[in-house]
């Protein structure tokens, strides 16, 4: 069972651990069960600028106030469920942990790994958060991993060349049983016209076929269809954003792609993240989109995020910091050049997000393949998300 004593040693050994600091500095009985202090003298001992902010301080508060029994914490942690239900972390720009969330993540950890599963599967987005801090700030080690129950996924495949020479040897034979059913019957009286015309020296006449078109050109272009090559996908750093005058759904961002002038964006990102979170993030952004206007402000580009089922979490993908501004997102093995501008009435685009994804470690990809930059691939926190 939880304790104060035992949450302020795991506070110690998880601020060290985000500050890179010696844990044995901070003996968890110097505060006097005073976790605010605690966390306090370790953020001063860091150098780091203590953040006073109400929001942070909300957090401190929560994790001095939890319930040591499991019975009241369970009740809180239902709370902090409904809170995530919207949000990836607590507090920051939507991917970044902060130390409010290592904090509650200190504090509720042997609560929630001492509670029932009947009680676990009632706090599906307490654990998936729990499953992204504990991976993402390196805990598992530190402390007992908690393990998230995750469905089995597998991501489409592309045929292998072999495999699609066998479909087109399929294609062809049943094309050709095709052609052979339609062709009618000769009649009798056909048949009759035909020798009237051979004995007039007439030669009979030859039914015009249409050469049916290569198969192997029908799957190409398909597959040109639904190419990602299509996109112009660049890495963007989103220099200011704000609400959209007239839409309450919608936020406008001035993107730097690396060009002279910024990329004004619309995106329907107000119920997500706030225009604060936006402001000098790294996006994804797809900029041979034809620009048009949404609710009269101008639009040109288009912000790729990740949304898992049901669209209650949605977050833009996030190239990593090594990446080049302005740089094109590349698929290995996958070469071509993107369209100037998207055609809306191939609907180019709508063919191409359906294979668009994450895969279980949040990294985005195309039928699998990774979106790769110089500094590494995109990523997100959302594991086994659509993209679009």
């Amino acid at each position: 069972m939880a304790s104060v004593d035992n949450r302020k040693k795991s506070l110690v050994l998880a601020l060290s651990k985000h500050l890179s600091l010696d844990p044995s500095v901070f003996p968890a009985d110097s505060a006097g069960g005073d976790i605010k202090t605690l966390y306090l003298n370790i953020i001063a001992a860091s150098g780091h600028e203590v953040n006073h902010s109400d929001e942070v301080l909300k957090w401190v508060e929560f994790a001095e106030t939890l319930p040591v029994s499991l019975d009241g914490c369970f009740e809180i942690l239902k709370r902090l469920n409904d809170e995530l239900s919207g949000k990836s972390v607590l507090l920051g720009n939507g991917l970044k942990p902060s130390e409010a969330d290592v904090i509650v993540f200190s504090v509720i950890h042997s609560s929630l790994i001492s509670l029932p599963d009947t009680n676990k599967e009632k706090l599906a987005h307490v654990l998936r958060w729990v499953d992204y801090i504990q991976h993402k700030l390196e805990f598992v080690g530190l402390f007992e991993e908690i393990l998230l129950q995750k469905p089995e996924f597998e991501p489409p495949v592309t045929k292998s060349a072999a495999a699609v020479e066998s479909d087109l040897k399929s294609n062809k034979t049943e094309q050709s049983v095709k052609n052979v059913n339609k062709a009618e019957p000769e009649t009798s009286k056909d048949k009759n016209k035909a020798e009237v015309k051979s004995t007039g020296d007439t030669e009979p006449a030859k039914a015009k076929a249409k050469p049916a078109k290569p198969a192997a050109k029908e799957v190409s272009e398909k597959e040109n269809e639904v190419s990602v090559s299509l996109l112009n996908i660049q890495v963007g750093l989103i220099r200011k954003a704000w609400k959209h005058p007239s839409a309450d759904s919608l936020l406008v961002e001035e993107i730097d792609v690396g060009e002279a002038k910024l990329r004004q964006v619309v995106s329907g990102l107000a119920k997500y993240c706030s225009p604060d979170e936006l402001t000098n993030r790294r996006v994804a952004l797809i900029t041979n989109v034809k620009p048009g206007k949404l609710r009269d402000v101008v639009s040109e580009g288009l912000v790729l995020c990740a949304s898992n089922e049901g669209s209650t979490i949605v977050e833009p993908l996030l190239p990593p910091e090594g990446a080049k501004i302005g740089e094109r997102v590349s698929f290995a093995g996958i070469d071509g050049k993107p369209e100037d501008v998207l055609n809306p009435k191939k609907k180019q685009l709508e063919k191409i997000t359906p294979h668009l994804f994450t895969d279980d470690n949040g990294m985005a990809t195309f039928k699998g393949i990774p979106f790769m930059t110089s500094g590494g691939p995109c990523t997100s926190s959302i594991s086994r998300a659509t993209i679009k």
